[in-house]
Order: structure tokens, then C-alpha cells, then sequence
């Protein structure tokens, strides 16, 4: 038999017309007759035909109870079902239309009639099934095109980032740390249902993404600042504290060409607030409790950390232990108190990308 054929399986406890139909149909199609709905579901099982013609009245279950349980399955709700019957009260079509039947056909039917149904119906489930398959693979290659623009994207942004840590020549690694830490910390809140409401409205790749353009705004510091071999200025530090303000300013220029976007907003929160404390004193908008957006309350944690374990020509690095309880110290002043309670779970797992990376401590 052509298996290029279309299949049609024909549902009819009335030899006569299972005769007269596979007689009509087999020059054309792979013709599969079946004299009950019990016997068709077993035939189901290893085949699945392109169209159904189905009697309504049969002895064990009829036309209507077989159409349910084809709808009901999702390897055959999609087959297209046409209603044979010598019924002609309307209400027994609507009925049959209302279950899922595309057609309805009154016996004894015109063979002519019968061949042209068959063959506009499956045209047109031809037709759903091609338009089905260019959606999904037009879908596909939007999602391709999506990563791609996102790799682009992460490309452009981590480069950025790097052009900061060299600048910064004291912090090498730290944007790959940092972007460490937040992905921890963010798999961590949701494992323990901490801000769950808050971290439910992010995109959570963008958002961890995101977190390396937080300290872009230090583009615009001096290097003479940045890389002082010694304690800065009060007036140097003053520039400093303005870094966050200028990563802003870095974001919102890069706006004006890409217009907003996700990624962007969570930059500026990291950028922006990242520096302002729990209590209050922080900079560059002081800041309190809630009011400090979440990416700035968990970058926090996650830049004093790793600031803390780093050598500085004015300071010794501490180790990850001590890093760790000096984190834990600020908790409620520095820190969101329900962010160290987390952080305390994972001081390990902090320590490892330390450790990981090659930190000097």
C-alpha cells in the first residue's frame, strides 16, 4: 500500500456501507474500514489516519461517545472527524458540530459529494497542520535570533565591564566573581521562598546578566583615583561615591540608541543603588530599608565581599571566613537583615568562587 496516501478510516457497524465507502475510496486513498468505536480505538493504537468518516448510531458506542474520547486524546484530538448518519433533524448536526465534527454528511450520501468533502477537508487540514509547523519554526528561528541578540548583547556588556576591572587594575575578576555571587544568592532566595513576589517579576537571566555593568559608572574616575597607591582624598573619595550616579548616566546614554529594555532597568538598579545602606547612611541617594530596590540590597552583600577578601594597597585581604562574619556584622545596618540570613546558608559556596578564581588573600 502507498504510504504516501492519505489514510481515512471509515467507522460503520453496516457492512453495506463500509463496503460502499472503501469501494469509493481505495483508488485515492488508504482506506482502513471498522465496523465498531471499540475496534477503531484499538486500531488507534499503532494508526493514526488523516481523517475520520463516522456513523453516529452503532450498538456498542455511538458516533457521539467515539468523537469524546477522540477529542479527549492528544494523539487523535487533531484528527479531523466527518458525521455519517440517516439522521436528518438539525439539532442531531449541532450537536455533532458542537463535539468537534468539521462535517456532516446524510446517508445515503453522493459518492461525488463524499470524494469533494474528503478532499476540501484534508486540503484545509493540510493547510492548519503547514501553518502549525511555519509558526513553530518561525518561532524557533525567532528564538535563535533572540540568542544571538542576547549573546551580542552579553558581548558588548561584558566588554564594557572589562574596560572598567582594567582601569581598576586592583580588582582583576571581580565582574566574573560578582556575577557568580548574584547567581548564587538568587538561587538561593528562591530555593528558601525569600522575595518570592519580588524575584517572581524578573527575568532572572537578564537580571544576573545585568549585575556586571554595576560598576560601569567608574568609566568616568580618574585612574589616578582608582589605582592610588594608598588611601584616597576626602575629595577623591567624594569623586568616587559619584561612580554610581555616573553608571546612570552611562545607561541612560546607551537608552537613547536601544531604547528600554529589561536588561538595561536591572543595570541601572545595580548601578545606581548598590552602595546604599540598609540604614539609611549609604550613597548616592541615602537610601533605607525596602526603599533600596533589590539588586542593590543583594549586590551589596556580594561587593563588599569581595572587596573585603581583595588586596588593597591600604588594607590586607581577609580570608573568606573573616569576610564572611564581617557581612554577617552588618546585617540590619548595612545589610537587608533577610538577605544575610540567607547569605549565612552559603558563606561556603562563596568562599569556592573566591577560591575558584584566584583571589589573593
Amino acid at each position: 500500500m502507498d504510504t504516501q496516501r492519505n489514510k481515512i478510516m471509515l467507522i460503520d457497524d453496516d457492512e453495506i456501507y463500509l463496503d460502499m465507502g472503501r469501494q469509493i475510496l481505495e483508488n485515492k486513498y488508504s482506506v482502513y474500514p471498522v465496523p465498531s468505536g471499540e475496534q477503531a480505538f484499538s486500531i488507534l493504537k499503532k494508526i493514526i489516519p488523516d481523517l475520520i468518516l463516522l456513523d453516529i448510531e452503532m450498538p456498542d458506542i455511538d458516533g457521539y461517545e467515539v468523537i469524546k474520547r477522540l477529542k479527549q486524546d492528544p494523539a487523535t484530538k487533531e484528527i479531523p472527524v466527518i458525521f455519517l448518519t440517516s439522521r436528518t433533524d438539525p439539532g442531531n448536526e449541532l450537536e455533532g458540530l458542537s463535539l468537534g465534527a468539521i462535517d456532516y454528511l446524510t446517508k445515503p450520501f453522493s459518492p461525488l459529494l463524499l470524494m469533494k468533502r474528503i478532499e476540501n477537508h484534508l486540503l484545509i487540514s493540510f493547510q492548519k497542520k503547514e501553518l502549525t509547523r511555519y509558526n513553530e519554526n518561525l518561532q524557533i528561528i525567532v528564538q535563535e535570533q533572540t540568542k544571538e541578540i542576547k549573546k551580542l548583547q552579553n558581548a558588548i556588556f561584558n566588554t564594557v565591564s572589562e574596560i572598567v576591572e582594567f582601569r581598576d587594575e586592583m580588582s582583576g575578576g571581580h565582574i566574573e566573581r560578582i556575577v557568580k555571587y548574584i547567581k548564587t544568592m538568587i538561587d538561593t532566595l528562591i530555593k528558601n521562598n525569600v522575595y518570592t513576589d519580588e524575584l517572581k517579576k524578573l527575568d532572572l537571566d537578564l537580571f544576573i546578566s545585568a549585575s556586571q555593568m554595576h560598576d560601569v559608572g567608574k568609566i568616568y574616575v580618574g585612574e589616578s583615583i582608582l589605582n592610588k597607591p594608598g588611601r584616597v582624598t576626602n575629595d577623591e573619595f567624594t569623586e568616587i561615591k559619584k561612580h554610581p550616579t555616573y553608571g546612570l548616566i552611562i545607561i541612560d546614554k546607551i537608552r537613547q540608541f536601544t531604547g528600554d529594555h529589561a536588561f538595561l532597568d536591572y543595570a541601572a538598579s545595580f548601578s545606581e543603588t548598590h552602595h546604599e545602606r540598609w540604614d539609611g547612611t549609604g550613597y548616592p541617594e541615602g537610601l533605607k530599608g525596602t526603599d533600596i530596590p533589590l539588586p542593590g540590597r543583594i549586590m551589596a552583600i556580594a561587593d563588599v565581599y569581595d572587596a573585603l577578601i581583595l588586596i588593597r594597597p591600604y588594607k590586607q585581604p581577609m580570608s573568606p571566613y573573616e569576610a564572611g562574619q564581617e557581612i554577617i556584622k552588618g546585617s540590619g545596618t548595612a545589610f537587608d537583615p533577610a538577605l544575610i540570613d540567607v547569605f549565612k546558608t552559603i558563606l561556603d559556596k562563596f568562599a569556592e568562587i573566591a577560591e575558584r578564581h584566584d583571589v589573593l588573600f
